[in-house]
């Protein structure tokens, strides 16, 4: 497995997430994310940090293969952090850098959203590792399925989606191959002026958009003999069912909602 960049990757399993229902999957993902910005603690974050080491856990992937996956996002991570601590200026003076004052309110907003940034990719990100996509595109078309009666084409947006998904993966492995390639021919990407640097990207990218091109057109084609026709008068060889698995993972995660507000400041 490549972990390069994990997200839009599917990793084969049998564990307990793999076995849910993708449309609890989905709807915990969606809630999780509105429920992250409820903290306001220490605590509420250490629960939301339990919880989401405990999906991953549960999904029998190995934890450094997650983290090792993330690799691309830490930047943002790590400017986010280092973004508040230059523009916050609450609290008392900790330390200073360089003559620089460092608040602790700085150092507390940072490390309170570069965690929650952390957690939302993170628990997203499970949704690919443990979700096949034909079971993304059955659950988005499942839950937008009443959008059908103002004909909204849900079948077309929930396959756009799901192909989307996973090509990021794709492009990025394209990307460093390309990359490695013209680094080969004595392109340099890091080192030169601002205005160098962006003349080097432009060998990267014009392969970069006619690969994507050209495996977008072979999908095309594939899907095409294949005689698909969109939605009208399809059948799914698996029909999406909720049990007794799925109606437990939904009262665990409202045990972790009614937590999280009871022990939030």
């Amino acid at each position: 497995m490549n972990n390069a960049f994990i997200i839009g990757q599917y990793v084969p399993g049998e564990s307990i997430v793999h076995r849910l229902d993708p449309r609890t999957k989905m709807i915990i993902i969606f809630l999780f994310v509105i429920v992250v910005f409820f903290a306001n603690s220490v605590w509420s974050y250490g629960l939301l940090t339990v919880f989401s080491l405990l999906c991953a856990l549960t999904t029998r992937i190995h934890f450094s293969y997650i983290l090792k996956g993330l690799t691309p996002v830490w930047f943002l991570i790590v400017f986010t952090l280092l973004l508040h601590l230059i523009v916050t200026k609450e609290g008392e003076v900790l330390f200073r850098v360089f003559s620089y004052p460092i608040y602790s309110g700085a150092v507390a907003q940072g490390a309170a959203i570069s965690l929650r940034f952390f957690l939302l990719i993170m628990v997203t990100s499970l949704l690919t590792l443990t979700t096949t996509p034909i079971e993304i595109t059955d659950a988005i078309e499942s839950l937008l399925q009443p959008l059908k009666k103002i004909k909204f084409p849900v079948h077309e947006l929930a396959l756009m989606m799901s192909i989307s998904l996973r090509f990021i993966p794709t492009l990025m492995q394209e990307t460093e191959k390309i990359s490695k390639a013209q680094a080969s021919r004595g392109v340099d990407f890091r080192t030169g002026t601002a205005k160098e640097r962006i003349q080097a990207v432009v060998p990267l990218l014009v392969p970069l958009f006619i690969s994507a091109f050209k495996r977008a057109e072979e999908l095309a084609m594939a899907m095409e003999a294949r005689g698909y026709q969109g939605g009208e008068g399809r059948t799914k060889l698996r029909e999406l069912k909720t049990g007794r698995l799925d109606i437990s993972v939904y009262a665990l995660f409202a045990v972790v909602v009614i937590l999280l507000f009871i022990i939030r400041d």
